[in-house]
């Protein structure tokens, strides 16, 4: 029996058990098999590959646009790494690092009203992804207490409700929409992309200042990744379908329906993300470690291993 026919027998129940609780379309027992034995089961070899190779905490970035399944696809690496590699593994998501809603209503406030709304850079506590990612790095390893976000209240949660990290992780997978995202030129920042930075951003202030956050304190962040996992979309209609289909999900599973999003929230939620989603389709489409190459249906139509 090879090592990839063994590391299949010990996770696939943990893996469809997860399938089942996590998925939004519903796919056959034979596609979701399919799946596990030709992309994770492969991209966690090649994980696992890279981390004997690192010799210390192997930091990894997962990508890719609104609804395109990252949270999903870093549940089923980490399935795979801790059961068949036994491999300490952390899964962490940007999200969980926003600024406050306090904090964003100052800065909404103070620099742009658009910084109200989550989700660009410039709305996340990126000292505390830095420190967290340095005492990771620190030889002697404490308890670190990581911030939890809830999203259908749109604020952090309480310090009692954080994540604790008992142990010193041998892989760190950073998950987020714009985890390796880089700064464009002020010449692209000038013509706008959609009605939300014609209308509401003409000074250009909103953009530039988020381009001037990615330019630098983000940049400090991506650059101690060691490998980008890069989850590629057809187009940015099918961002918006999926995070409609995400937002449905939500609402079955949260007790604050008032927060959860409705259709014309989400149009106009997404175009917030829109100039950078469309740049890391570019970029991390061709620089990115593995790239998952998605199709209209949601499914994973290739994976391309770059390095």
């Amino acid at each position: 029996m090879s090592l990839q026919e063994n590391c299949f027998l010990k996770v696939k129940n943990d893996y469809l058990n997860f399938l089942n609780k996590e998925e939004i379309y519903i796919k056959s027992t034979s596609a979701k098999i399919k799946n596990l034995k030709k992309i994770y089961i492969p991209i966690s070899f090649w994980i696992n590959s890279k981390c004997k190779k690192n010799g210390r905490t192997l930091f990894l970035g997962l990508s890719g646009s609104q609804g395109s399944g990252k949270t999903t696809v870093a549940g089923i690496l980490k399935i795979i790494l801790k059961n068949f590699f036994k491999k300490q593994i952390c899964v962490i998501s940007i999200d969980d690092f926003y600024k406050t809603l306090s904090d964003r209503k100052s800065m909404s406030q103070q620099k742009h009203p658009l910084f109200k709304t989550r989700g660009v850079p410039g709305t996340h506590d990126v000292n505390l992804i830095i420190n967290f990612f340095k005492s990771i790095k620190k030889k002697k390893f404490k308890k670190i207490k990581l911030p939890k976000f809830d999203k259908s209240i749109d604020d952090r949660l309480k310090k009692s409700y954080w994540h604790n990290v008992y142990k010193k992780p041998e892989i760190i997978i950073l998950e987020g929409w714009c985890v390796g995202a880089k700064a464009q030129t002020s010449y692209l920042l000038k013509k706008p992309v959609n009605n939300l930075e014609k209308n509401e951003d003409k000074n250009l202030i909103w953009r530039n200042y988020v381009n001037e956050k990615l330019k630098k304190e983000y940049k400090k962040v991506f650059a101690m990744i060691n490998y980008f996992i890069f989850l590629k979309v057809p187009n940015l209609k099918m961002v918006f379908k999926w995070r409609h289909l995400q937002e449905s999900k939500l609402k079955k599973i949260s007790y604050n329906k008032k927060k959860i999003m409705s259709y014309s929230n989400i149009k106009r939620f997404i175009m917030f993300y829109q100039r950078i989603t469309l740049q890391m389709m570019k970029d991390l489409g061709k620089s990115a470690s593995v790239i998952m190459l998605l199709k209209n249906n949601h499914e994973i139509k290739k994976v391309l291993f770059k390095s």
